[in-house]
């Protein structure tokens, strides 16, 4: 089976052609053995994608092979490897159809093997504070959807409240569906920083919706400017609040093209 394996800013994804994958093949249990770094080859979850006229359809799996909506930086690597099969140059645009909706990117620029895209993120649904208990502790949390489940905990951004409150709200009973969670905080207007729980995952070092939704959070609730870069351990993306939605700029890279041997 061939396998396809890209990045943005280390949130890593195996991308697989639907007709390449095997069709009787239990698509979770094969997500879990590709995905496990040690006996596999490593990632945050599998795209199994279909070419189209103008760019391609995809469904996603989680590293623990849970299904998810959409992933911002994965709908990047993707137009990342459509890029590179088809020659586009910047100026060209690419449409990925995801199970929140259809996103366009626009290619930006082009660096070596890194390629920049502006992607259209629709708007965001259902922002909303709320108070949330984790273990005896009362939260302060910003509740959205981008596509997919957010939590945002606006605040201090250390790896022990990752794993002490995220972690647990990421399975929070609040979120029957399970949530993905972002510590975040504003470090100036036009800077947020934030450290992330993916559903499905764990720690990542970047989301591209989670920087959406930090985003979102930032400047409804935290002073933020409308157009600010989110920081994450991985790097720094841009994401704009417009009028006609949420934009999210940064870059993918394909570092893989190979064969998965399946015995």
């Amino acid at each position: 089976m061939t396998v396809v394996k890209a990045h943005a800013y280390g949130n890593d994804f195996l991308l697989v052609e639907e007709q390449s994958a095997p069709p009787l093949a239990d698509r979770a249990a094969l997500t879990r053995a590709m995905c496990e770094r040690h006996r596999g080859i490593g990632a945050d979850g599998v795209i199994f994608y279909s070419d189209g006229p103008r760019g391609a359809s995809m469904r996603l799996l989680n590293a623990d092979g849970s299904p998810s909506e959409i992933s911002g930086n994965g709908v990047r690597c993707l137009a990342a490897w459509l890029t590179r099969t088809r020659g586009l140059r910047p100026g060209s645009s690419l449409e990925i159809t995801t199970d929140a909706g259809v996103k366009t990117l626009d290619l930006l620029a082009t660096d070596g093997r890194r390629l920049t895209f502006r992607a259209a993120m629709g708007p965001p649904e259902q922002v909303e504070q709320r108070m949330i208990d984790v273990h005896g502790e009362t939260i302060e949390a910003v509740t959205l959807r981008i596509g997919n489940p957010q939590c945002v905990v606006l605040g201090e951004v250390n790896e022990d409240r990752l794993y002490r409150i995220a972690s647990r709200l990421a399975v929070h009973r609040t979120f029957p569906e399970g949530t993905n969670v972002e510590l975040a905080t504003v470090e100036r207007p036009d800077r947020v920083r934030i450290l992330i729980w993916e559903r499905g995952v764990g720690p990542t070092e970047a989301s591209g919706t989670g920087a959406c939704a930090a985003a979102v959070a930032a400047m409804s609730f935290g002073g933020a400017a409308r157009d600010v870069e989110v920081s994450s351990p991985g790097g720094t993306q841009r994401v704009e609040w417009r009028s006609s939605g949420l934009f999210l700029t940064g870059w993918s890279e394909v570092v893989l093209d190979g064969r998965w041997i399946d015995i």
